[in-house]
């Protein structure tokens, strides 16, 4: 069945809307979405007035757009769907190691990582992780745990598919290609946890593994410890290593999960 002959256009054009403005992340005029996303501006002015009336998009006294609280409403829902927000930072401090580092966890959005629990740590990084922040999958020692639940097919496809090309880098350090990509993949499925070395900081190593629930061969969920590299020697590595896959197992527990990665 082709993909295109079962989607609906204005559900699409809707979706393109909320996501730019999600992107954004500041309002947005008619001009700019009409320009950005190649739409008439008529049809684009009947779709924005639906998703106001919706409370999808909040519309400014200049005219500018920004989300609406109905968006809120949906991102409450989905918290608590996943249920381990909470479960997460309670896990950690249980667990006892490394209690001052950073940990973070995120969701995937296609080739992006979207952070939706954070807890900056006492060490600085030189980098503040927020709740909605987005970074390209491939950067991310979440987005690489994630991504390598995938068979290596849908992840190639997934890359190489990445709209604008491959994602701007971060440091010198990040992967440069999809074949790299794969490679580094094929070895976080041996090791069991992923590996993040300056990828997104310079001075900044990160730590990942996988989250899965009862319902999806892929992971639903990925999370992450971050140290400062000047820090890092083998021994804290692999103790981070397995802390961090010791975490997701226990969230994926609780999740019903009943495969291990």
């Amino acid at each position: 069945m082709q993909t295109d002959k079962i989607l609906a256009p204005a559900v699409t054009r809707a979706s393109a809307v909320l996501d730019l403005l999600a992107r954004t992340g500041r309002p947005v005029a008619l001009a700019e979405l009409a320009k950005t996303l190649q739409l008439p501006k008529s049809s684009l002015h009947v779709l924005c007035t639906t998703l106001e009336h919706l409370n999808l998009i909040t519309r400014l006294d200049g005219g500018q757009m920004t989300l609406g609280p109905h968006v809120m409403m949906w991102a409450n829902a989905f918290m608590a769907r996943l249920d381990i927000t909470q479960e997460f930072f309670a896990s950690w401090d249980d667990m006892r190691v490394l209690p001052e580092e950073t940990i973070t966890l995120s969701v995937r959005d296609g080739a992006e990582v979207v952070y939706i629990a954070c807890r900056n740590g006492k060490h600085p990084l030189g980098l503040q992780f927020h709740a909605g922040m987005r970074l390209p999958a491939v950067y991310t020692a979440t987005g690489l745990a994630m991504l390598s639940t995938l068979p290596d097919a849908s992840a190639r496809k997934l890359l190489d598919g990445q709209a604008g090309g491959w994602p701007a880098p971060l440091t010198e350090h990040g992967l440069r290609d999809t074949a790299s990509a794969i490679t580094e993949l094929q070895r976080i499925r041996q090791q069991r946890y992923s590996t993040d070395r300056e990828g997104v900081r310079d001075g900044m190593y990160c730590f990942g593994a996988p989250v899965f629930d009862s319902r999806n061969p892929e992971a639903v969920a990925g999370v992450a410890v971050s140290i400062r590299s000047l820090e890092a020697n083998p021994a804290l590595e692999a103790r981070a290593g397995h802390a961090i896959r010791k975490l997701a197992d226990r969230l994926s527990e609780r999740l019903g999960a009943v495969q291990a990665f």
